[in-house]
């Protein structure tokens, strides 16, 4: 099967939802549900999902509150029960040691994380967790999660700082209909939710018409029709009439029925993909790429071969896959009320692959009933996150031990026999499977290629990118690769125009992002038709891209697309108000548009939510620079160092104003300072030594470029 073939929509492309035009629907909680759906109500009430998060009391806490004390670098917390409330005492946002509420409990096991209310809206999420598992599995006890840092109150990791935020980075996963309803005014959120955990309406949205329905259809027969709109704004239905067989000849599944919607998929990836939220606005069955913005498979989220690295949530994963191709949906394999597997270890999976062929000891090459025996064990390897917490891969891709001798990715053998070389892995698969690797791993060798900065890189990005075979998300970051190598690479262009017409949107959006390595005025003809693109990500990297063209260098109606798509790119970034990241992306569009006085107060409102901002000095001073003000470029740069001394970027853009300005001497320092910090940045130390070439110390620059290049 070529997976570029024709099949399912792409992701974001699912349907709108059902009934849209009828009054809208309101929320009215799981209770409501109960009466006509009791078992799956009954299998929900003890799933993940209705645990997410709760009201902290005695039946949902689950930590040691009996005056229990744990000691984290040097810090130590307090567990301890006042007055019928549960308080930790701890250090808290100017670092001295103060008695907090818990307010909320998050999660329920392998562990328990609790949440603690600040001034202004905000809620935090502790750091110090607990271990829920079994005394004899080394639970039951207190925990930190960053075992190896040392954390203090001025660290954005500390757990009064922006990353442990609730309001922006948990919310939204873990409760019904949240509206986190920021001010960048006061800087205070007001956020809300429809119900505090992910209860029915999470995925199948706001009940009320379906409800009505249901109270008007009471004691009325259906009769046989065309389909009735049973009030629902979301129509979970890819599963409904479908079977799996198995080609005797090969033993492998096949559905009865392509699978022609993402609706599912969607609905699921709200919360288990690595995105950022891009609008508040968005409702299960909604287009889930016209709310948020999907991760790719870069560094250092995922390896070079696209298994799962940090915490990405599964989505990535499994659009690789197999099985996402072939027309597998999540709840073909998961209760999605339970949460649990639709069927116990191997089943799950022999209920559509041939168990003789795939349970057999000649295709696993293990003694049965062992852990090298089981589906998982070789095609799902884990990854630990939040020190106890496995999670594991779903990209279901054969194990590679060669690739991990060759580029230093892992591999699922060596996982379990960790008292093995990578090199016994491979010999070891080279004697079963013969010398040729299965599997769609292409990637791999492109972007390590890409990170090494290999000559011939581009090539192979290129070649990932234009090959119909791979999935959309693998072609998407290989095109978002080419970036710095478009300038002047016909094959890169030809990549990037052939990209922006594919009919995957993350594929469109990366191409897109591969025009940035051209010249503005490049950029127009294969940008501007993706202006009104019908998936919002496309649209607003269109007009991201296209910031820095002249108004004049388009037509009429271009200008107008243009307009429009760049209003919602300043909105998805305000959706985001509260954090540096956006506030900066605004301002570095805003300066590309010419709109420096807007600009240059986004860059200070990214400061001034977090002082140790990197990005928001260094693009301040860029924009500074751009008017030819150099002072206030030195200025703003030498204040960011005030906050944040051992930045290599502030010292490496420090020195270059520097050079400016004609002070050779302290310009070489900065620049030698910034290769110190970063020695591994070829970039920074190239410049470091064409600075020592500059001021008569040849060798030194000889020595400095080979030291990067070894």
């Amino acid at each position: 099967m070529y997976w570029g073939a024709p099949g399912p929509p792409e992701p974001g492309t699912e349907a709108r939802a059902s009934g849209a035009t009828a009054a809208p629907a309101t929320f009215v909680g799981a209770q409501a549900c109960r009466t006509c759906h009791a078992a799956e109500f009954e299998r929900w009430q003890g799933s993940h999902h209705a645990l997410a998060m709760q009201v902290a009391s005695e039946a949902s806490v689950r930590g040691d509150f009996g005056n229990r004390r744990f000691t984290h670098a040097g810090i130590t917390s307090s567990f301890f029960r006042r007055d019928g409330r549960f308080m930790v005492r701890t250090d808290g946002p100017d670092g001295q040691p103060a008695d907090f509420e818990i307010k909320y409990t998050f999660g329920v096991t392998p562990l328990q994380q609790y949440l603690v209310e600040l001034p202004g809206g905000r809620i935090q999420a502790l750091l110090t967790a607990w271990d829920a598992r079994p005394r004899e599995a080394g639970g039951q006890r207190w925990f930190f999660l960053y075992p190896d840092q040392r954390i203090d109150f001025r660290d954005e990791l500390h757990w009064t700082g922006r990353q442990q935020n609730w309001n922006h980075a948990c919310a939204d996963c873990h409760s019904t209909r949240v509206r986190k309803n920021y001010d960048a005014a006061s800087g205070q959120y007001a956020t809300t939710w429809a119900e505090i955990n992910v209860a029915c309406e999470a995925c199948h949205g706001p009940g009320s018409r379906h409800v009505a329905w249901a109270q008007g259809a009471a004691g009325r027969v259906r009769s046989a029709g065309p389909p009735v709109d049973i009030g629902l704004m979301v129509d979970l239905s890819e599963r409904r009439g479908v079977h799996w067989s198995v080609d005797p000849a090969t033993g492998d599944p096949r559905r009865s029925a392509p699978r022609t919607s993402a609706t599912e998929i969607g609905v699921c990836a709200q919360c288990h993909a690595r995105r950022t939220q891009i609008s508040g606005d968005y409702l299960p069955g909604q287009p889930f790429l016209d709310s948020y913005l999907p991760s790719l498979l870069t560094a250092p989220l995922y390896w070079a071969d696209g298994q799962q690295r940090e915490e990405v949530y599964t989505w990535g994963s499994f659009l690789q896959s197999r099985m996402y191709h072939a027309g597998v949906t999540c709840s073909d394999c998961h209760d999605p009320h339970g949460q649990g597997l639709r069927a116990p270890g191997n089943q799950v999976c022999t209920q559509c692959h041939a168990a003789a062929r795939y349970e057999a000891e000649a295709h696993h090459r293990h003694p049965p009933d062992t852990p090298g025996a089981a589906c998982v064990g070789c095609h799902m390897p884990p990854t630990r996150y939040m020190v106890i917490d496995p999670r594991r891969d779903h990209g279901f891709r054969i194990p590679r031990p060669d690739l991990t001798v060759a580029i230093g990715v892992p591999n699922a053998c060596t996982h379990c026999h960790g008292d093995r070389s990578h090199e016994w892995a491979d010999e070891r698969v080279r004697a079963w499977y013969g010398p040729v690797r299965g599997g769609h791993q292409r990637l791999a060798e492109a972007l390590t290629a890409a990170e090494r900065r290999t000559p011939g890189a581009a090539a192979g990005l290129v070649a990932v990118a234009r090959d119909p075979g791979q999935p959309g998300i693998v072609r998407a970051t290989a095109l978002a690769a080419l970036a710095p190598y478009m300038a002047g690479s016909s094959a890169g262009l030809a990549a990037a125009r052939q990209g922006a017409g594919d009919a995957d949107p993350l594929v469109r959006r990366a191409a897109l992002s591969a025009l940035e390595g051209l010249p503005p005025m490049d950029r127009i003809a294969p940008a501007v038709p993706l202006l009104g693109d019908p998936v919002l990500i496309v649209r607003i990297e269109a007009a991201r891209v296209l910031a820095p063209v002249r108004s004049d260098a388009l037509d009429e109606q271009s200008r107008a697309a243009y307009t429009r798509a760049a209003a919602a790119y300043v909105a998805a970034q305000r959706t985001n108000a509260d954090r540096p990241e956006s506030r900066t992306n605004l301002g570095s569009f805003l300066a590309m548009r010419g709109r420096l006085g807007e600009a240059e107060a986004e860059f200070r409102a990214a400061i001034a939510l977090d002082r140790h901002f990197v990005p928001a000095y260094v693009n301040l001073a860029d924009a500074y620079r751009a008017e030819q003000r150099e002072p206030e470029v030195r200025r703003v740069l030498e204040e960011g160092l005030a906050a944040v001394p051992g930045s290599a970027p502030l010292h490496h853009a420090l020195g270059l104003a520097l050079v400016r300005a004609r002070r050779s001497a302290d310009a070489v320092a900065q620049l030698a300072r910034a290769a110190a910090l970063a020695p591994a940045d070829a970039r920074i130390a190239y410049t470091y030594a064409v600075s020592l070439h500059s001021t008569g110390k040849p060798r030194e620059a000889i020595a400095t470029l080979e030291k990067i290049a070894a």
